[in-house]
């Protein structure tokens, strides 16, 4: 008997693994794994998701309505242009699904988002690894890379795992420079956190044409990483064509109700902002003072480089770390073997995580 066989390209996806969140033998752990919010949730979304709760019986709001107006409202936006799905990864994977035939390429920088291949995969297209400039990604390399078969790319602005961010100007250079009929995709996970003022989440690409999409997400600066919930704001037509494909109602009701009041509470975004705009720096600075390299970021995390010494490896700095309960993100994964990311957390995990890598480090 024979079984059912999926495509080949499937077959050569490396299934994307997450954070870690525990470790054995420790009942009590420093999470920094997963660039989570370091204050949590909005107090205003959780009373929203808790009343919600009163009408799980009923079906969501299969267009997001409310929330797709809340959105426009707070980045000045058309609500018609904005779809929303289960995170931003959702909407990724139906971009590239939506505007790709089997053979063609979609490219990606050589140290983005581990959900780019996979997405070009599961589309049944080649994903195109593309080098990067000082952990940046390169306008010229991206624009260099580019064959007949291209259709799309995707950068992360500012990038994950490095948190380094092309300028607003590289960005328009680089849709200029690209054909047509090939889609943009800037995803601006952790723009709410740019401290750099030139560091543009691609929403004036967006409105200047019809091929540039910007995705979002909730789950960083909003908090609500359990809830599963992103959006892309896009060319109508691009929205239409992701209208047709998504999921009927690909939002939970109580999810959407959180966001909404969270996208409301601009004294607990202006907290958030506060936190991570001082304790960012600080621990780049204490790290740097070890003589771990660190990039400036322009996110929740930071990148830390060990030296090429087998004693104070990434590697084994995570394993120092791990035993004192506090869990990082190894990034072999994205090409960076001597890297391990570092989520911004409370003043306490960062002054936990400092003293735990100065000991390290002596």
């Amino acid at each position: 008997m024979s079984a059912p066989k999926p495509r080949a390209a499937i077959q050569e996806i490396a299934a994307y693994v997450p954070g870690l969140s525990s470790l054995a033998g420790k009942s009590k752990v420093i999470k920094l794994s997963s660039n989570e919010n370091a204050l949590g949730s909005s107090p205003k979304a959780i009373e929203a998701y808790r009343a919600a709760g009163n009408d799980l019986w009923r079906y969501p709001d299969g267009d997001s309505t409310q929330l797709r107006l809340a959105l426009g409202k707070r980045f000045g936006l058309d609500p018609a242009r904005i779809v929303c799905g289960c995170g931003s990864g959702d909407l990724l994977l139906l971009l590239a699904q939506a505007y790709i035939v089997p053979g063609e390429e979609i490219l990606y920088s050589a140290h983005g988002f581990l959900l780019y291949p996979i997405a070009a995969r599961a589309a049944g297209a080649v994903p195109v690894r593309v080098p990067e400039t000082n952990l940046t990604a390169s306008v010229d390399a991206i624009l260099a890379a580019v064959t007949p078969k291209t259709r799309l790319v995707f950068l992360a602005n500012p990038n994950n795992p490095t948190g380094t961010y092309v300028p607003k100007d590289g960005l328009r250079r680089l849709r200029a420079g690209l054909r047509d009929d090939i889609l943009l995709v800037v995803d601006a996970a952790y723009i709410e956190f740019a401290r750099a003022s030139d560091c543009s989440s691609g929403q004036e690409l967006v409105d200047g044409g019809e091929n540039s999409v910007m995705s979002r997400t909730f789950s960083k600066f909003f908090g609500l990483a359990g809830l599963r919930l992103g959006w892309a704001y896009c060319p109508p037509a691009v929205a239409d064509v992701v209208n047709r494909i998504r999921g009927p109602f690909n939002v939970a009701l109580p999810a959407q109700a959180a966001a909404v009041a969270a996208l409301e509470d601009m004294e607990f975004a202006a907290a958030c902002k506060a936190h991570n705009d001082r304790w960012l720096p600080w621990l780049s600075n204490e790290l740097r003072a070890m003589g771990i390299d660190v990039p400036d970021s322009q996110a929740n995390f930071i990148l830390a480089r060990f030296p090429n010494d087998p004693k104070r490896s990434a590697d084994a700095a995570n394993v120092h770390l791990n035993k004192d309960g506090i869990i990082v993100r190894k990034v072999g994964a994205y090409g960076l073997p001597d890297g391990l990311r570092i989520t911004i957390g409370t003043e306490a995990e960062l002054r936990a995580t400092r003293d735990s890598l100065a000991a390290f480090m002596r």
